[in-house]
């Protein structure tokens, strides 16, 4: 019988999801140790590097879940009507991923866009703005609000790479600095608009 010892991964592989998550959710992403989870959910670190190879990966799994959330969210919003609306739109996927450096530079890093690591949940959700976006750039094409002489995917991948850029000036500098989507706002204006 092969399916109790399934069953029983699953249960642990959930149980030190849980215990990861009640961590970043009462002391933060940055406080999050493996120590920590082993401890709490009650099993050997051999056991959490089985299902996820160290810390990172956990969160890896973690973020990506909470960044597929805001897609789900703004996915079954309406489609923004200005370019105003869009920033707004992106204000609580940006508000997320700007509360901690760690983050930002996680999601990034999963993302495969910088070679270094992939996750599957992570890079699902990179290709999913870019499809979001992309939508959102035709039917507002369609109304001429916005410019119409690129292509949307393209236009889409450009708010993804503003985005990124805002998100690492943000936690570059220090003073003077403005909510993320308040800092996004000019450069999809510049972008988006004849």
């Amino acid at each position: 019988m092969t399916r109790a010892p399934q069953k029983r991964r699953l249960e642990t592989r959930a149980k030190l999801l849980a215990v990861a998550e009640e961590i970043i959710e009462t002391e933060g992403v940055s406080a999050l140790r493996v120590e920590d989870v082993v401890a709490r959910a009650e099993v050997a670190k051999g056991t959490f590097f089985a299902h996820f190879g160290d810390k990172d990966g956990v969160l890896a799994v973690i973020l990506g879940a909470r960044v597929m959330g805001h897609l789900d969210a703004m996915e079954a919003a309406p489609r923004p009507a200005s370019v105003e609306e869009i920033s707004q739109r992106l204000t609580p996927l940006l508000n997320f991923v700007a509360q901690d450096r760690m983050i930002f530079d996680l999601l990034l890093r999963y993302s495969g866009t910088t070679g270094a690591e992939v996750d599957e949940v992570v890079t699902q959700g990179f290709l999913r703005q870019i499809d979001l976006f992309a939508g959102w750039i035709a039917a507002l094409q369609a109304t001429g609000e916005i410019r119409t002489d690129q292509d949307p995917t393209l236009l889409a991948e450009g708010i993804q790479a503003f985005l990124n850029h805002v998100l690492a000036i943000g936690f570059c500098i220090e003073h003077d600095r403005q909510p993320p989507a308040e800092a996004l706002l000019p450069y999809l204006k510049g972008w988006l608009l004849r």
